[in-house]
C-alpha cells in the first residue's frame, strides 16, 4: 500500500511538472514580437516576387493552420496538447518547410544523445569517485591535490575552456578539426572516423568542467556524512575504511547525485547549445537557437517539449529508484 502510494505521488508530480513546464513553453514564444507566418511570406516574396492578394490571403490562412497559429490562443493550446504533448506532432518547421518538426528532431537528436550523455554519465562516475576520496579521505595528499584541480577547472568560464581546447589540438596542434566536419555521403567508415574526430574537442571540454562539478558536489557531501555520529561509530566497532566508506558514506551521499545526474540526462535533450555553437555540431541544441532566432514556433516547442518530458521522466526514473538504495524510504 505504502509502495502505491509512493508511486502515486510521483506520477501526479511527473504529469504537473510536464503540463507546467509545456504550458509556459507554449505561451512565451506567442510573445515575441515577429510573426512567423508573415516572415515566411515575405521570404517567398523576397525569392518570387509580388504575389496576387488572393493567393497570398489563401496561403496565409493555409500557414497558420499548419503552424498552429488559427483560432484563439486556448484553442491553440488545446491543440498543441493533443497533437504535440500527446502524439509529438508539431507541424512542419518554418526554417525547412515543408519537413515536419518531428522528423528534424529524430534526424539531430542521436548526436547530441551520444555527445552529451556520454560525457555526463562519465563526468558523473569520475567526479563521484574522486569527490567521495577527497571527502572521505580528505587529509591525503592525493586527495587534496584532485580537490585543488576540480576547484581551479570548475570556475572557467565554459567558452574560454572550449576555445583554449579549439587553439592547442584544432589550430596549434591540428589533431581534430577547429568546426565539425562530418562527412555523410563516404561511406560508414569516413563518417564514423569524422564524427569521432569532431567528437573528441566538444566531449572534451563537458566532461572537464563536468567532473569538476561533481567532484566538488560529492566531496562536500561525503565530507559532511562521514563526520556523522554513524560513521564514528562505525569505526568503534572497527570496520575496515573500505567498507565504511561504500556502505555508510557512499550510500549516503549519493542521493543528492542520483536526483542531478537525472535531471543532467534529461536535460542533455535540450542539447549543449553553446557547445553546438562554439564547435559548430549538429545536434538539438543548434535547431533550438535557428528556431528562436527565426520564430519557429513549432520547432521551438518540439525541441523543449521533448526536453521537458525527458527531464520529467529521467527525475521520476531516480525517485522510483530511491528506494532500493536507501531503506529508510522504502519503509517510510
Amino acid at each position: 500500500m505504502k509502495f502505491w502510494k509512493y508511486l502515486s505521488l510521483r506520477l501526479v508530480t511527473w504529469a504537473l511538472t510536464i503540463l507546467i513546464g509545456v504550458t509556459f513553453v507554449f505561451f512565451i514564444p506567442r510573445m515575441f514580437p515577429s510573426d512567423p507566418v508573415e516572415a515566411m511570406i515575405g521570404q517567398m516574396q523576397a525569392r518570387s516576387g509580388q504575389m496576387d492578394p488572393a493567393a497570398k490571403e489563401a496561403l496565409r490562412t493555409s500557414l497558420r493552420v499548419q503552424f498552429g497559429l488559427e483560432g484563439s490562443l486556448i484553442t491553440q493550446y488545446l491543440s498543441f496538447l493533443w497533437k504535440g504533448l500527446l502524439h509529438f506532432d508539431f507541424g512542419p518547421s518554418l526554417m525547412s518547410y515543408p519537413t515536419p518538426c518531428t522528423e528534424i528532431i529524430a534526424r539531430n537528436l542521436p548526436y547530441t544523445v551520444g555527445l552529451s550523455m556520454i560525457t555526463t554519465i562519465f563526468a558523473w562516475l569520475i567526479g563521484n569517485f574522486i569527490g567521495l576520496l577527497a571527502g572521505f579521505r580528505k587529509n591525503k595528499l592525493s586527495s587534496k591535490i584532485l580537490e585543488a584541480i576540480a576547484i581551479f577547472i570548475y570556475p572557467i568560464p565554459y567558452f574560454i575552456l572550449a576555445l583554449v581546447l579549439q587553439i592547442i589540438f584544432a589550430y596549434v596542434l591540428g589533431w581534430f578539426p577547429l568546426q565539425a566536419t562530418i562527412q555523410y555521403n563516404n561511406g560508414t567508415m569516413a563518417f564514423l572516423t569524422t564524427l569521432l574526430r569532431s567528437s573528441v574537442l566538444p566531449a572534451l571540454s563537458i566532461l572537464l568542467l563536468g567532473t569538476g562539478w561533481w567532484i566538488i558536489s560529492m566531496k562536500s557531501l561525503s565530507s559532511t556524512t562521514s563526520e556523522e555520529d554513524f560513521v564514528l561509530y562505525a569505526r568503534y566497532r572497527g570496520l575496515s575504511e573500505g567498507r565504511i566508506g561504500y556502505q555508510y558514506v557512499f550510500r549516503n551521499s549519493i542521493l543528492t547525485q542520483i536526483t542531478a545526474l537525472a535531471m543532467s540526462l534529461g536535460g542533455v535533450f535540450n542539447g549543449s547549445i553553446m557547445t553546438e555553437i562554439i564547435f559548430g555540431y549538429p545536434g538539438v541544441g543548434t535547431l533550438i537557437q535557428g528556431a528562436i532566432l527565426q520564430s519557429d514556433y513549432n520547432m521551438i516547442l518540439g525541441c523543449i517539449t521533448i526536453s521537458i518530458v525527458a527531464i520529467a521522466t529521467c527525475t521520476l526514473i531516480a525517485d522510483l529508484i530511491y528506494p532500493f538504495i536507501d531503506p529508510r524510504i522504502r519503509y517510510s
